[in-house]
């Protein structure tokens, strides 16, 4: 057995790897730069993780994902293996010391949002680091032929400068031809090299219905199919709406956004994944991170933006292998709707700069200063105060973040960190001369481990349970350890952050490259009109749509989709429509035909031709000329 298996084993407990696993791994291992191309749910962390466990040294990981980023550095914790996190909304004296603990204290993995690359702490650091490999984590956030563009992104290229012989993993599970290009090449790729698995998902089946009436349907689809399910909206108080519908008539739901209490957000999703919930009503804030194998269920009740966006919401069923579904509801006032978000992604620019001012005014923010600062941003509290639409002013971030001015994250959720700042031999004879505070002492030191050595995560709300008090007295216990500089204690953010990565600007010094963003909205429109086509097709397999979106040409069609039951429904196999359908494509095309003759040129029983040719007019692929031929129609 190599030794990567024997890695696999020991801590994840499979014998075996999933394609490509195994192949990425010997890449990188052989110094290679690699990108890998892997379905949501095909085990990208896996590469990265098995790699730098088979070196010395620790693996620097860049994710935008805050809580993708918790949710793996808690699990490798659970296995005893050291990771540490640097996010948004932590202090600089707890960057400091997951800084001087990744360099002093064997650890292995170093998690980092892209924005923190640029940090002064970090970079002084990096020297020190023993690097074996750097994982950009979504890795078409880098490109700006991408559907999620970030800036920071670009900072991983001074990192390779910093350590030229480390190779780099770049990971993603939605990449168009263009973007695994522009990967390769934002990331200075020594040569190119791509390992890829087949975006197709076998198990996962794909339905556009066109209704309506979508509330109707969707009862429909969450009846007739079992299982867990999710179901996203567009916006937040569809979520409330719906939940509450569903919960009328006697349905297990809940909803999310990211406007919900951070607690209250965690115990949601919680229950959801332990199955207390069935369906969850959500916007795209709920399912970054969360690997829940047992979905049966993905609705679409809007149009997502992009291909990318529904192909990675929609993978989350079935990642258990079994089988699943991924519904689409679509009407007519979709192709309005499409119109409308496209106006509303792109404010005007004097709207933008007119926002960035009345933020930097919200939080006090002097002209020069804030460079790389962080604040809690309560983006309904400041509109309601500005009397700004919320999404004109989360919009208007997007681009300040794509001009370098800032950052924001919605899912930072952090909770309560404490370090302890004395040494055992002064707590202990603190304890001695404070035994009011002596229980209270043992009950954290017994509950949480490591608290001399890091800032350790830790919930209130457990300890009051533990110790039968109020939440409010443990949070006052905290609050007096500090003042005694027993301990450093940060409390919970429950808000989003924004982080101005450059200092505030006058109004006449702030620069848009117009040029750039008039690309960004083409490419933007070009994603949007991807959706539509796919949301209004009839004639073209879904999983055969999605796979050539993603550069996968030459598939067979899934012969389960909406499009393929239809196609299955004129009693021919496969083979026969397809190749009924071919040579009728052949006859016309060369010019028009009258269907008798059309029949006579091609060898096979005319009741099946003709289901054949009926289909082709049901989906507007053929038609009749003003002699009334047969004309292909040219699209």
């Amino acid at each position: 057995m190599s030794n990567f298996k024997n890695i696999l084993v020991k801590h994840w407990g499979y014998d075996t790897f999933r394609e490509p696993q195994e192949e990425i791994i010997e890449s990188i291992a052989a110094g290679k730069d690699t990108l890998g191309l892997m379905p949501t749910g095909g085990g990208k962390s896996i590469t990265f993780q098995v790699f730098s466990l088979s070196r010395p040294g620790v693996c620097l990981v860049v994710t935008p994902l805050i809580a993708l980023m918790k949710d793996q550095v808690e699990n490798l914790q659970k296995r005893k293996i050291k990771a540490s996190a640097i996010y948004s909304g932590m202090t600089k004296n707890e960057i400091e010391i997951a800084l001087n603990n990744v360099i002093n204290g064997d650890y292995k993995f170093l998690y980092l949002s892209p924005e923190r690359l640029k940090n002064f702490y970090f970079n002084a650091r990096l020297k020190d680091m023993n690097v074996n490999l750097i994982c950009v984590d979504e890795s078409h956030c880098i490109s700006q032929w991408g559907y999620d563009f970030r800036p920071a992104y670009l900072e991983i290229a001074t990192i390779r400068e910093q350590l030229p012989d480390v190779p780099v993993l770049a990971l993603t599970a939605t990449a168009t031809p263009e973007v695994v290009e522009d990967i390769q090449e934002k990331l200075q790729f020594k040569e190119k090299n791509v390992l890829q698995k087949s975006f197709e998902r076998k198990n996962l089946v794909y339905y556009v219905i066109n209704t309506e009436d979508k509330i109707r349907q969707l009862f429909k689809l969450v009846t007739k199919i079992e299982g867990s399910a999710v179901v996203y909206v567009r916006n937040r108080r569809k979520t409330r709406e719906y939940a509450a519908l569903l919960q009328k008539y006697r349905f297990s739901a809940d909803y999310y956004h990211a406007g919900i209490d951070a607690k209250v957000r965690a115990a949601k999703q919680t229950a959801w994944q332990l199955g207390k919930i069935r369906i969850m009503v959500c916007t795209n804030a709920f399912g970054m991170g969360i690997d829940k194998p047992d979905v049966r269920l993905v609705v679409h009740m809007d149009l997502p933006d992009s291909l990318e966006a529904y192909f990675q919401e929609a993978g989350r069923a079935g990642r258990d292998g079994k089988k699943a579904w991924a519904f689409l509801l679509s009407n007519d006032s979709d192709k309005a709707q499409v119109k409308k978000n496209i106006t509303m992604a792109f404010p005007e620019l004097k709207v933008v700069i007119n926002i960035y001012n009345s933020i930097c005014n919200y939080l006090n923010i002097t002209i020069g200063a804030a460079r790389d600062t962080e604040f809690p941003f309560d983006i309904y509290d400041f509109a309601k105060k500005f009397k700004f639409n919320v999404l004109t002013i989360y919009n208007s971030l997007k681009i300040l973040q794509s001009t370098g001015l800032v950052s924001y994250a919605e899912d930072t959720n952090t909770t309560s960190r404490i370090i302890f700042i004395v040494n055992r031999e002064d707590l202990y004879r603190f304890q001695i001369e404070n035994q009011k505070l002596d229980d209270f002492i043992k009950l954290v030191l017994r509950t949480y481990t490591g608290v001399f050595t890091d800032y350790v995560h830790i919930s209130e709300d457990y300890l009051a349970k533990k110790a039968n008090v109020k939440t409010e007295t443990i949070i006052h216990l905290f609050k007096i350890l500090q003042q005694y500089k027993i301990i450093k204690y940060i409390p919970r953010i429950q808000k989003p952050i924004i982080h101005f990565t450059a200092e505030r600007l006058e109004e006449k010094a702030i620069r848009f490259d117009k040029k750039d963003l008039e690309t960004q909205k083409t490419r933007t429109l070009g994603r949007l009109n991807a959706m539509l086509l796919y949301a209004t097709s009839t004639n073209k397999c879904r999983s055969q749509q999605l796979l050539a979106y993603f550069g996968e040409k030459d598939t067979v069609r899934c012969g389960n989709c909406d499009v393929c039951t239809r196609r299955n429904t004129l009693e021919l196999s496969k083979y026969e429509f397809d190749i009924i359908l071919e040579q009728i494509k052949n006859i016309i095309n060369l010019e028009p035909c009258l269907l008798n003759k059309m029949i006579e040129k091609i060898e096979f029983d005319e009741s099946k031709i003709i289901k054949v040719v009926q289909w082709l007019f049901e989906n507007k692929k053929i038609k009749y000329d003003d002699k009334q031929r047969l004309q292909w129609i040219k699209t």
